[in-house]
């Protein structure tokens, strides 16, 4: 007879332990141990402990190849989480570690692998492949995808590093669907509630975020209440008032200096949307502005035109937004614009704002703003900017470039790698909670009756038309980082700390892919011959952005460095990007004039004309206010669960090389973290959203 050490290990979050029974079988390449009962004296399995048991087998197995775990119910049903089981042969031989990562819900069997990556080419065992194999046609009977041209039709969940054997709580089902039409696909789920549990929030995590929620929405009712008992909505002191417990520093800094152009420009490049500023050769056509508009905007000795050929002209325009369709709120119709913004880098103010238009099909009464103009005019002028800012950095630049894009990575990573897959296991961690934000986003912010609805002036169909615009002209290059940088003629910008950083991250995350691809395929020759990965991809271009010809991404992948590139890319978007826009969104629209969510009136047609009353009427009213700084609040402040970037709690590799990788990268991002900090140091303004600390290795939030 000979004797195994068994480990098992138990989820750390609340209800992860279970009183349910729980048997193991070892696997070997030489039979099987006996069925056995894992219970020790007292308790088992509780939350976060380790157990260690004796499983005998009548002979010796060989090399451990598959551990079987079986959940029966004592009683009541209970879930249990399982992070890994160690087997430890007779002898004292090299202990095997066997990565889980997953709830057992119900009855159920479940047979799980060791750690070490493998890929189709290295596994060569009968029980291996049998496995394998399986495993994929399972999913590609379950899983199929709700479109006839699926190019192979597999799929399954975060059940990491597990093949379901039989399930009372019924199969896995990750399908791609259409949640409308011109925007990338997603998940087949209406509701969070339709996912299984392994990409679902923990508990506490759930719990967080709905306490967080109405917690936010409280204080905005006890504002609101307060304000309509107190004195009236008159001017923009009164939005002071509803700065109580939910603060930052920046959103007190931006409501001290928000009216001021040099802060105006400083947002442009460091705000929450800090791609959308482009280099200006030359003024567009529908651009009415003439040199001697801005001169008096120029340093001494300079004009214009000298400006645009030196390179010191940029541009916002908000094309994009012309003619949507305009939300009504509470039977009052809300207003947009499509704004031209001029902006020049000052040799010694920085880079300020010279001229605005707000419209893009000029006429003989369409209205160039002037920083020379009376100030309530300049000041609205600029509002109508940052208010179209809010509409495209929510709805494109974070919704879409980020929320919308990973979940195509994440839809086809979970229905095309086995979680034996070297991709797999480096995917994994940077897809956690993604689903389950991107189900909630759809029912909660952007539905017909979500919040956008409520209070955002492209809230409804605007909304779904600027996304499908966007996403018409979406392209792979646009989202590498140096490649958009250089496209939009922006490297030579000073106090470009986003472009900084994400550059710098870019290539942090690029060398530790690469090293990581590399370690698995030793040849572009290899790559091209995986057939998982090459699934995989087709998923993505095929089933994942359709409707795009001119994206750019192939639907084959022919080089280690085009995989490195892929999978840079989808990482930075789920880190670094995201955190970009989504992490600054309280700071910056806390105080609302900066960063309007709606305007209830349209632009001003005579600037003479303008205001505090008028200033007052377009801006979003109290309910409206008090909604924006609630959910901001809610969406972007820091998640107490949260991993940061390159810190991976769950251990996916096993091996040795793999370990080395990680631990390079983790320490290339102390390094940069160290930078940004020396940076940092004596800035009135600091610029911390790109931290490594402080990002996020997923889409949680």
């Amino acid at each position: 007879m000979e004797v195994y050490t068994v480990t098992v290990a138990t989820g750390t979050s609340e209800y992860s332990g279970t009183n349910n029974y729980i048997f193991v079988t070892l696997v070997g390449e030489k039979g099987e141990s006996e069925r056995t009962l894992l219970d020790n004296p007292g308790l088992d399995f509780c939350r976060g402990a380790v157990d260690q048991y004796k499983v005998n087998s009548p002979m010796h197995l060989g090399t451990v190849l598959l551990v079987k775990l079986e959940k029966e119910r004592y009683w009541l049903e209970d879930n249990w989480f399982c992070r890994y089981v160690t087997v430890e042969p007779p002898g004292g031989h090299v202990v095997m570690t066997f990565p889980c990562y997953r709830w057992l819900i119900g009855d159920i069997k479940v047979e799980i692998r060791e750690g070490q990556a493998k890929m189709l080419r290295d596994d060569s065992l009968p029980q291996l492949l049998a496995h394998r194999k399986t495993e994929l046609q399972d999913r590609q009977a379950t899983y199929r995808s709700d479109t006839p041209n699926d190019p192979t039709n597999t799929g399954r969940a975060k059940g990491f590093y597990v093949f379901i054997v039989m399930s009372c709580c019924g199969s896995l089902s990750f399908r791609w669907t259409t949640w409308a039409p011109g925007i990338p696909r997603c998940i087949d789920a209406k509701t969070e509630a339709d996912l299984p549990q392994d990409v679902r929030f923990d508990n506490e995590k759930r719990s967080d975020f709905e306490h967080s929620l109405h917690y936010a929405l409280l204080e905005l009712s006890l504002k609101k209440m307060a304000i309509t008992f107190g004195k009236s909505w008159n001017d923009l002191d009164d939005f002071k008032r509803i700065f109580w417990k939910l603060r930052s520093p920046i959103a007190e800094y931006c409501m001290e200096h928000w009216k001021e152009d040099r802060f105006f420009g400083y947002q442009c490049l460091n705000g929450s949307n800090p791609r959308m500023i482009q280099r200006c050769d030359k003024l567009p056509k529908n651009f009415l502005v003439v040199p001697n508009m801005v001169q008096s905007s120029m340093a001494k000795g300079t004009s214009l035109d000298k400006e645009l050929k030196a390179g010191n002209i940029y541009l916002l325009d908000y094309a994009i937004m012309d003619g949507l369709p305009t939300n009504t709120i509470r039977g009052n119709p809300q207003y947009i614009a499509a704004p031209l913004c001029l902006l020049y880098q000052h040799p010694d103010e920085g880079l300020i704002p010279i001229a605005i238009q707000l419209e893009q099909t000029p006429d003989m009464d369409t209205l160039i703003f002037l920083p020379r103009d009376p100030p309530l005019a300049w000041l609205l002028a600029k509002m109508w900017v940052r208010h179209s800012e809010f509409q495209v950095f929510q709805v494109l630049s974070h919704l879409l470039r980020t929320h919308l894009v990973i979940e195509v990575f994440c839809v086809a990573t979970l229905r095309q790698l086995p979680t034996v897959h070297p991709i797999y296991k480096l995917m994994a961690p940077h897809l956690r909670y993604t689903l389950e934000i991107n189900c909630r986003g759809r029912n909660q912010l952007i539905s017909t009756d979500g919040i956008f609805k409520r209070v955002v002036s492209t809230g409804g169909d605007g909304l779904m038309i600027l996304a499908q615009r966007e996403y018409k002209f979406l392209t792979y290059r646009s989202l590498q980082p140096p490649y958009d940088f250089l496209d939009r003629g922006v490297s030579q910008l000073p106090n470009y700390f986003y472009k900084e950083h994400s550059l710098m991250l870019w290539e942090a995350i690029h060398s530790f892919v690469s090293g990581m691809v590399n370690l698995y395929y030793q040849s572009d020759h290899d790559v091209r011959e995986d057939l998982e990965l090459q699934a995989w991809i087709r998923d993505i271009s095929l089933e994942g952005f359709t409707e795009l010809p001119n994206f750019g991404l192939p639907s084959k992948l022919c080089t280690r460095e085009e995989l490195s590139t892929l999978l840079s890319v989808s990482i930075f978007i789920s880190s670094a990007q995201h955190a970009a826009t989504n992490n600054g969104q309280f700071d910056w629209c806390a105080w609302v004039p900066n960063t309007p969510c709606t305007m209830r009136h349209p632009p001003p047609t005579d600037k003479n004309a303008v205001t505090m009353e008028m200033i007052m009427a377009t801006l979003p009213d109290v309910s409206q206010s008090c909604v924006q700084m609630a959910i901001t609040w809610h969406l972007g402040r820091a998640q107490p669960d949260a991993i940061p970037l390159g810190q991976y709690e769950e251990e996916h590799f096993t091996e040795g090389q793999a370990k080395e990788l990680i631990d390079r990268f983790k320490a290339e991002l102390k390094v940069i973290g160290e930078h940004i900090m020396r940076e940092n140091e004596g800035l009135q303004l600091p610029y911390l959203f790109l931290l490594p600390s402080q990002i996020e290795n997923s889409i949680t939030i």
